[in-house]
């Protein structure tokens, strides 16, 4: 292990181009850090300072560009049905317990083969649509003109769809820095209000009713979804883009369940590794860990000296461009569940969606559950 850690932190590098990368998984990071925060009241000093310190962990152990991000369906849920910080707490602790069991046990390679896929396909468009129409809410609570309008985030929504045609375009950064532009613009004292503050960390303790809500709603789900993504998807891509120098199950899962066990009782967002975002960072030039210790020291930074102030703008950032974020979040999350091609992985698929969409999560989890085992008991095809 010394080894390899030595070996990581020669090979890194700290260039604009490993900079660049590093933004390739913002796009989804900032419109769920900030949802959460602003829906749940979770201090976003915290989740940046916990998200930073993996960050530049994960740089220095994996030694390539391994995104850390928010775990997504627990985080579209507890914005959608605006879960508890305690109920977070209790999901994410709960999730990583579990993975965390799975990877050092060396039972997460046995685990692969009985997931199936449409189920996981039928969450990510259930918690995508979800989302998205979260972040369409938020849009309609906005007037129909001004800075902060409906109007605003059509515009802006049309610009980002455009610059997509450019590959190395970080649109995460246009949306994000447009509302702060319309922010500052309405608020133009807020700038004076800005300062250094340490942040203040607390010990959560769930209830048992905490516990309960943190399994049901957020842990059952986010399990399955993390071992296919930020487990299984996520080491097989790291074996493509890096050959000779694939991550195994074991490791990856340790270090998922490791994070949300440190970070999660002190008011850290439940966090994982994802394949989308390993993709995304490679995409725009991330090649070695240098590009997330990087970005890690930025999120610490800025959680540390401005966690108070970070709180304050966060809470006034204008609904249009947040419900746009949210809104592209959805959709980058629901994409994969297009793979689903035969009949039965259809029905499952859309079956899993709709229970999430017009019940909760868990009861759609369990809706695609029983008809997967319904078709396959009577060997429907």
């Amino acid at each position: 292990m010394l080894n390899e850690i030595k070996t990581n932190l020669h090979t890194m590098r700290f260039t604009l181009m490993e900079f660049s990368g590093s933004l390739g998984d913002l796009g989804t990071f900032i419109p769920l850090v900030a949802g959460i925060s602003i829906v749940t009241g979770m201090d976003l000093g915290i989740i940046l300072i916990f998200a930073g310190l993996f960050n530049i962990l994960t740089g220095i152990l994996f030694g390539q560009p391994i995104p850390v991000q928010p775990m997504k369906a627990i985080a579209a849920v507890a914005i959608a049905e605006q879960l508890l910080p305690s109920e977070i707490a209790a999901a994410g602790l709960l999730a990583g317990a579990i993975v965390f069991v799975l990877g050092s046990s060396g039972l997460i390679s046995k685990v692969e083969h009985f997931i199936p896929k449409p189920i996981i396909r039928g969450i990510q468009l259930g918690v995508g649509l979800k989302l998205a129409i979260k972040g369409i809410a938020f849009i309609s609570e906005t007037p129909m003109t001004g800075f902060n309008s409906v109007v605003t985030a059509l515009i802006i929504g049309i610009a980002v769809l455009l610059l997509t045609k450019f590959k190395k375009f970080p649109s995460a950064i246009l949306l994000f820095g447009s509302g702060l532009v319309i922010l500052f613009s309405l608020t133009p004292d807020l700038l004076s209000q800005i300062h250094f503050s340490l942040p203040s960390f607390q010990l959560i303790i769930p209830t048992a009713e905490n516990w309960l809500t943190g399994l049901t709603r957020g842990a059952l789900p986010q399990i399955p979804l993390t071992l296919l993504n930020s487990v299984f998807a996520v080491c097989i891509l790291s074996g493509d883009l890096f050959p000779g120098k694939k991550i195994s199950t074991g490791k990856m899962a340790t270090s998922v369940g490791l994070m949300n066990l440190i970070g999660c009782g002190f008011g850290g967002l439940p966090m994982c590794h994802g394949s989308g975002g390993l993709a995304g960072q490679y995409h725009f030039g991330a090649r070695t860990g240098g590009s997330v210790v990087i970005l890690g020291v930025i999120k610490l930074l800025v959680g540390l000296f401005l966690g108070v102030s970070a709180m304050q703008l966060i809470q006034l950032y204008p609904l249009s461009i947040l419900g746009i974020m949210l809104i592209f979040a959805g959709y980058e999350l629901a994409r994969p569940a297009k793979d689903q091609k035969t009949l039965n992985g259809l029905l499952i698929t859309i079956s899993t969606a709709f229970g999430i969409i017009f019940l909760n999560t868990l009861y759609g989890f369990l809706i695609g559950l029983g008809l997967f085992f319904i078709l396959k008991l009577f060997k429907i095809k």
